[in-house]
């Protein structure tokens, strides 16, 4: 009996702990609710916050202005949830001839709304300018310039064929007995393995130069300008030694072009400092994206396969009618694939920059070139025809700048194709891939809005005197000229009779090649100048521009811009 009384007293002890317990958290419920209550408008706290946040700078984007009035964004205050009370529960063993009683029932405490978290929002400011493409367009799904990706398409088609016929025409040339096999069995022995050595040496250079460019551009910019003149000298004087009437012409051509190399290098030598200051500024989102360099990668990879094949085509267009006509055509068709790659990574890395400047955004990589594969892959196809023909004009009109004279008649055409660059440049640019790759636009209206833009801005002069896509195409031909070195050495030794031919192609090789993975530089700089152009109170911008813009106008800086129309003396 004692037993069961000291166990009776237990539960009646357990109860009232209970019941304490459900009283205090009520009385903790209530005080929560008190102390979350918010306070009353007007007070003095919340005016003076208020103070002080109406004393941030213009450019925060905490700040909104909503109808001529400062209106302050703050995030709503969290209250954590207040953690529930503590349960003691007390195990009680019953007797088996004690009826254990229910226990009572426990109020549970009033359920507390606490308002939820605001889901953290990336905010980024977007400077309004004139005439600028409303944010829906950064994503527009309709194809640019679809006749080109049509015909581009199609030549593809045509050109995947013809290799897989003449490979088929090479496999059996090996196999029927006759000259043509001995030739054959000549060319894969000492025609094939220079070539593929070429493609491989080439992408390492690429990949060399592209790295180098972006850890020491300063160096960099010296080094190609004049390591382009010293290796393309070194290949020519190499050519001409080995005492062949066919490497001797192409020496002298070599030569020939070192020689305007390097005299280009001296008339740029005032703008190296400032195409430094660019480079450097435009290469610094760079690191902030660990995968830009991936699509250059890809389109490498993809570039050397069809390299290796194309090279299969070549040697079986020897059992084809008409070889120089195909492999005249085999040459065009590479020139044009492997542009338009180049193209695809300079739209892509346009994109991704060119939203990282203009909306703060980082870009998938991944999705830009995906847009730059389909959608615009017309206007890539489309510039890879014009553009370098482009490029070609400007360096004639710089040189017609520097040998016009005062002589009417003998100038007179070339006056007439000043003005010719002058529309051409407005029409069709390579300024043009920022704005395609940015906001979906054809190849014509984006060369127009963006000289647009430059005008707007007076920038012109600069645009025309930025050498980053000369140091681009130098580049290129300090991999070709590397490659005619060692590819024309080891040809000569073991077969001297092809040693001219492998030289112009491995030379051929090495330039495409390159240019493909210097995209990524010249997209980050063209990408700088036209964002620039578009908003230039954007605080990634320093002051470079500005300050280049003054010292031009006070004529403490003298450049030779590439004319865009006819003198003034020569003006009906």
């Amino acid at each position: 009996m004692g037993q069961v009384v000291e166990e009776e007293n237990g539960e009646k002890e357990t109860k009232t702990q209970e019941e304490r317990d459900v009283e205090k958290g009520e009385m903790d419920s209530q005080q929560r609710g008190f102390h979350s209550q918010p306070p009353p408008p007007g007070s003095g706290s919340e005016n003076f916050h208020m103070s002080r946040m109406q004393r941030l700078s213009a450019t925060n984007p905490l700040r909104l202005v909503m109808n001529a009035g400062t209106r302050v964004a703050s995030p709503s205050p969290y209250h954590a949830p207040a953690p529930p009370p503590p349960q003691h529960q007390h195990r009680s063993f019953p007797t088996p001839f004690q009826h254990r009683p229910s226990p009572p029932p426990v109020v549970p405490p009033p359920a507390q709304n606490h308002p939820s978290p605001a889901p953290s929002q990336t905010r980024s400011t977007l400077a309004t300018t004139p005439q600028q493409p409303s944010v829906i367009t950064l994503n527009s799904r309709s194809y640019t310039n679809k006749f080109s990706l049509f015909l581009f398409l199609v030549h593809m088609i045509a050109a995947i064929g013809l290799v897989c016929f003449l490979v088929f025409k090479g496999v059996q040339g090996l196999l029927e007995a006759g000259a043509a096999q001995r030739k054959e069995k000549r060319l894969l022995k000492y025609f094939l393995p220079q070539v593929e050595a070429a493609s491989l040496l080439s992408i390492t250079l690429a990949f060399t130069w592209q790295k180098a460019m972006r850890l020491w551009p300063t160096f960099m910019v010296h080094f190609v300008l004049w390591g382009s003149f010293i290796f393309t000298l070194s290949a020519g004087i190499l050519l001409i030694c080995f005492q062949r009437p066919a490497t001797d012409g192409v020496g002298v051509v070599f030569i020939m072009f070192a020689i305007g190399n390097g005299l280009y290098s001296c008339w740029v030598t005032p703008r190296i400092k400032f195409c430094t200051k660019i480079l450097i500024k435009s290469l610094e989102p760079v690191p902030k994206f660990g995968d830009l360099n991936r699509p250059t990668y890809v389109t490498l990879f993809a570039g050397f396969l069809w390299m290796s094949m194309w090279i299969l085509a070549l040697i079986g267009a020897i059992n084809f009618y008409f070889p120089p006509l195909i492999i005249i055509l085999l040459v065009l068709s590479m020139a044009w694939v492997t542009e338009v790659m180049r193209n695809v990574v300079n739209l892509t890395v346009s994109r991704v920059i060119a939203l990282y400047y203009l909306r703060g955004m980082q870009s998938s990589t991944q999705f830009c070139f995906q847009r730059a594969l389909s959608v615009n892959l017309g206007s890539a196809c489309f510039g890879s025809l014009f553009v370098p023909a482009i490029e070609a004009l400007r360096i004639v009109a710089r040189g017609l700048n520097l040998l016009e004279g005062e002589d009417e008649f003998m100038f007179c055409c070339a006056h007439c194709g000043l003005k010719i660059m002058d529309s051409i440049f407005k029409r069709g640019n390579g300024w043009a891939y920022v704005q395609i790759a940015t906001y979906g636009k054809s190849f014509v209206k984006a060369s127009q809005d963006t000289w647009e833009l430059f005008e707007k801005r007076e920038m012109e002069t600069i645009v025309d005197s930025d050498m980053t896509s000369a140091i681009c195409f130098l580049t290129g031909v300090c991999s070709g000229s590397i490659c005619v070195i060692v590819v024309g050495a080891w040809t000569f030794t073991v077969y001297p009779n092809f040693t001219a031919t492998l030289s112009l192609l491995s030379a051929y090789i090495g330039y495409l090649l390159t240019r493909i993975a210097m995209a990524l530089p010249h997209a980050c700089v063209s990408s700088y100048y036209v964002c620039y152009a578009e908003n230039p109170d954007n605080r990634l911008f320093d002051k470079t521009i500005p300050e280049r813009l003054n010292m031009m106008k006070s004529d403490r800086d003298v450049i030779v811009p590439t004319p865009r129309s006819v003198p003034s003396r020569f003006a009906r």
